[in-house]
């Protein structure tokens, strides 16, 4: 048996590894897009990623079947494209994941379509037709290709190989992946992380730890730091929201990822307004996409921690109340911008590299009133990883803006552990595990995160290169 990383290795998006066994058969844990910040973006280690997510390291029409830990764009993303290259086999899910899938894939498809037209249109004299990485009908295809399952319940995806998924606590759906494999007679369990969610956030359950492992594969998003604590996180909220939208008298526009943080968000301006504390402000959630995830979210209560539940005892729609306003069409959309009064805008995407929040954050970054509130990671090339690190001006669809905005970041929201967090989900596995491989994460963080769980007692923790492989 090897282990092939095809993605997210040295960087924080385009996850997929590759297991062979020794039959031949291969195992694809994941099949995400690389999100970094344009065509010619570097990986962690320096490395360019053009062109990444065009080609493959691997034959797809050799792949027997497809295991994903859920349904974030940087873990599915290439799912269509993976189908439309010659993959024919199953791709298996928990059901949310499935359920997310279905509305990501078709709205990425949409995206790869209108760029791919939108340079068609704009292209030189001499310039060649651009294609789409992937088509609304290979979405469609690979949809049929899906089977998915519950959480704790062991499943045969090869006569000789069972999976479990248990939930990881990062979005809706979302999962570690176990995989028990029997090779002469020996069995060995392979353990895929996934994103590691993080205890007490709202919505979700915690993630739970996985069975005892031979060999993991675990994230390092934030191998080298420790989140805003929890209980200030509220607070913090409130008073962002009281500088910006009473006293300013601006807009509070807050970059969210459509699945996950925007849930995140809307619960907590929920409990907030229930409870009298949110000013008389409108809330718009300005994404077709978040619209039908908020849906997805509400036909899977059984991903729902006990206290969502005992609110909707209480509110039946914890995503939902008087003053919001979720907004599909862009004629909405555009009217925001010659909004004058105090507002909140959710709009996606998280990083401000492409959606509708470009076009809010041309209209509003020079407007001091304003406050751009960052709630998660963003690339280093993307327009929120440029004024994470404190961009006096940014180039935005053409026009040269100064950043007069304030602007606040929210560690805490992120859905993704910290190094205290994720060691803790991994504790268990310190005396079973022969050797553990960092993915998903940049260089620096991972080098911490390595240091961080030898110095915990882990024996021999690995950060592999695109396209290495390690033989078991």
């Amino acid at each position: 048996m090897k282990i092939k990383f095809c993605g997210a290795a040295r960087e924080v998006t385009g996850s997929a590894h590759l297991i062979t066994l020794d039959d031949g058969f291969k195992i694809l844990l994941d099949c995400g897009l690389y999100q970094g910040g344009d065509d010619d973006g570097q990986a962690g280690d320096g490395k360019s990623m053009a062109g990444f997510n065009e080609k493959w390291l691997f034959n797809p029409e050799e792949i027997g079947c497809l295991v994903l830990s859920h349904a974030h764009i940087d873990h599915s993303g290439r799912i269509p494209k993976l189908v439309g290259d010659g993959f024919t086999g199953k791709i298996y899910s928990t059901h949310a994941t499935r359920d997310l899938c279905a509305i990501m894939l078709l709205d990425s498809a949409k995206i790869q379509e209108n760029d791919a037209a939108y340079h068609n249109k704009k292209k030189g004299f001499n310039e060649p037709d651009r294609s789409p990485l992937y088509t609304i009908e290979d979405v469609g295809q690979a949809m049929r290709q899906f089977a998915s399952y519950n959480y704790e319940q062991w499943f045969h995806i090869h006569p000789d190989v069972r999976v479990m998924y248990r939930d990881a606590g990062h979005i809706l759906g979302s999962a570690s992946v176990t995989l028990e494999i029997t090779e002469n007679g020996q069995i060995t369990r392979f353990g895929f992380s996934g994103d590691i969610g993080r205890p007490d956030r709202p919505i979700l359950g915690d993630p739970l730890p996985m069975p005892d492992l031979d060999y993991l594969i675990c994230e390092s998003t934030y191998g080298d730091r420790e989140h805003e604590s929890a209980p200030n996180e509220v607070e913090r909220f409130v008073e962002i929201v009281q500088h910006t939208c009473v006293e300013k008298k601006g807009k509070l526009i807050i970059p969210a990822f459509s699945v996950g943080r925007t849930q995140e968000i809307v619960y907590m301006l929920d409990k907030l307004n229930h409870a009298g504390r949110l000013p008389k402000v409108s809330v718009f959630v300005d994404s077709p996409l978040a619209v039908n995830a908020t849906q997805v979210f509400v036909n899977h209560p059984e991903c729902f921690d006990d206290e969502v539940h005992r609110y909707m005892l209480e509110d039946e729609n914890p995503f939902g109340f008087n003053d919001l306003y979720y907004i599909r069409n862009s004629e909405g959309s555009i009217k925001l911008n010659s909004i004058e009064k105090p507002c909140i805008i959710i709009s996606a995407s998280g990083m401000m590299n492409a959606g509708r929040i470009r076009h809010h954050l041309l209209h509003n970054i020079d407007n001091r009133r304003n406050t751009f509130l960052i709630v998660g990671y963003c690339a280093p090339n993307t327009p929120g990883g440029l004024l994470r690190d404190g961009a006096k001006s940014l180039y935005i669809m053409g026009h040269n803006k100064q950043v007069l905005a304030d602007i606040e970041v929210m560690d805490s929201f992120s859905a993704h552990g910290d190094r205290v967090e994720m060691l803790d989900f991994l504790k268990n596995q310190k005396n079973s595990c022969r050797k553990v491989w960092l993915v998903h994460g940049t260089i620096d963080r991972q080098e911490k995160w390595r240091d961080y769980l030898l110095a915990n007692g882990f024996k021999d923790v690995a950060i592999p290169e695109l396209g290495e492989e390690a033989k078991l």
